[in-house]
């Protein structure tokens, strides 16, 4: 007798085998699409990393190259770009490539835009591009520079970032980096410090007062650094044969006067008046922070007009005497200050005659000023003194002098914005205990910000580009 039974349920047996294939066969092919899927998307992930890599190379490539050419925007080729370079792993082989797009620096800056736009060889479309602006800074990056030990008043305030090769007594206040070389140094008369004045945290060791690299009644003490690594002063001090090279070439340059010196007037039209100085004011007993007492005069008495220039092109003006400076800068310019070939003796200084400021303080206009020996205040300068620019002393002091006796020359207030840079002591004023005895009994002294990428022509620059900012379009 035939089962029917029996062959229905073959039959429903094998449409439920045949069903239950193809639930597998779509699983496995799901699962196969989405492995695929997910192959592919990790390679183009890996893709997107390897071009943004390609890309990030390109950038320090070229912060490479400018490192050893720092004023080539033409990748060395001497032709516009796009420049175009392979991108190798470690074994030789070439995985991609970077292009780019070097803007170069705005009249005055340092500032270099480098565009780079990397993609790989298994997906040349993936492109990624990355914008970085990289810049040198300079010295005036400092409100002050000291090559020495310095103090720093209760009526000083420090606006901008203070560094010193030496020790630094602080009992005014600061906003930015106070920072020593020295881990401790020996605090002397000079600065305040003798046995019976040996103040904590200083010691009284070995006949003599040691101090931390930093300290003081001042602060806020969070922002000083000590040691730090010491600046270089002879770096700071190589390019003034340089200035007056191109001065002399394309710039304005005076020889040595025959007399005293000269005195360069700046006027808010881009110009300055030059006079010989054929005599200067009674002689007064005055000393600085590291000579003896001596008999003479830095003031004015007569002077005869010779010409009026303009500003140069290259901002370049070299003197070959002692130069008295102010006036009002419109435009940007370095005064240099020397006497070649040069030596301790022969070396010029430059005397800051009165106010000297910028008709525009938004980085347009700027003044260096550089001289082999001191830059110096007359005793006849005013109550209240303005100064605007970078003052770089390269042997000798920025300051004023002491001028005898004492309480007679003391002045109300000086105010500097830029930089103040001393191989040796600097100081605006002298103090007998809290009583100031010579100079400024108030200093306020702000950096300028425009000037750590556009210092003024031809001022003396770190060596290596920084990376100021970075970003993927």
């Amino acid at each position: 007798m035939f089962n029917v039974f029996k062959k229905n349920q073959k039959g429903a047996s094998l449409i439920l085998v045949i069903v239950f294939i193809t639930i597998l066969t779509t699983f496995g092919i799901i699962i196969l699409q989405w492995g695929t899927m997910q192959m592919k998307s990790a390679n183009q992930t890996i893709e997107k990393e390897l071009s943004l890599q390609i890309s990030e190379a390109g950038i320090e490539y070229y912060r490479w190259h400018l490192a050893h050419a720092g004023e080539d925007y033409q990748d060395g080729t001497g032709n516009s770009g796009p420049y175009i370079h392979d991108y190798k792993d470690i074994n030789g082989n070439i995985l991609g490539q970077f292009s780019l797009e070097i803007d170069p620096p705005p009249s005055g800056s340092t500032v270099v835009t480098i565009k780079s736009t990397g993609y790989p060889n298994s997906n040349p479309n993936l492109k990624r591009k990355i914008v970085s602006r990289v810049g040198i800074p300079s010295y005036a990056e400092y409100s002050f520079l000291v090559n020495s030990n310095t103090w720093f008043g209760d009526t000083e305030n420090v606006r901008g970032k203070l560094h010193s090769n030496g020790g630094i007594r602080l009992d005014g206040s600061c906003d930015s980096i106070i920072s020593s070389a020295k881990e401790t140094y020996i605090c002397t008369s000079v600065h305040g410090c003798s046995q019976t004045k040996c103040l904590n945290p200083c010691v009284w060791t070995a006949n003599s007062c040691k101090c931390p690299g930093v300290w003081g009644a001042g602060g806020p003490q969070t922002f000083w650094k000590f040691p730090l690594p010491a600046v270089d002063f002879n770096i700071i001090t190589a390019d003034l044969s340089k200035i007056r090279t191109n001065a002399q070439d394309q710039g304005v340059y005076l020889g040595p006067s025959g007399s005293y010196g000269y005195h360069l007037y700046f006027k808010s039209n881009g110009t300055f008046d030059v006079y010989k100085i054929t005599g200067l004011t009674s002689p007064y007993w005055y000393t600085t922070t590291y000579s003896g007492w001596t008999y003479g005069s830095v003031d004015i008495g007569t002077k005869t007009f010779l010409q009026n220039y303009s500003i140069p092109a290259n901002g370049l003006i070299f003197v070959e005497d002692t130069t008295w400076i102010d006036g009002i800068i419109e435009g940007r310019a370095t005064v240099g200050v020397g006497f070649f070939p040069e030596n301790a003796v022969t070396r010029k200084s430059a005397i800051i005659n009165g106010n000297l400021v910028y008709n525009n303080k938004d980085g347009s206009d700027s003044i260096g000023i550089i001289a082999q020996k001191d830059i110096v205040l007359p005793k006849f300068s005013p109550d209240n003194l303005e100064i605007n620019g970078v003052l770089l002393a390269q042997y000798g002091a920025t300051q004023a002098y002491y001028y005898y006796p004492a309480g007679s020359n003391v002045k109300n207030q000086i105010t500097t914005f830029g930089s103040v840079i001393s191989n040796k002591i600097w100081t605006w004023s002298w103090v007998n205990g809290s009583t100031t005895t010579s100079g400024y009994k108030t200093t306020y002294t702000t950096y300028d910000s425009n000037l750590i990428y556009a210092p003024p022509p031809y001022f003396p620059k770190k060596d290596e580009f920084e990376v100021l900012s970075w970003e993927e379009n």
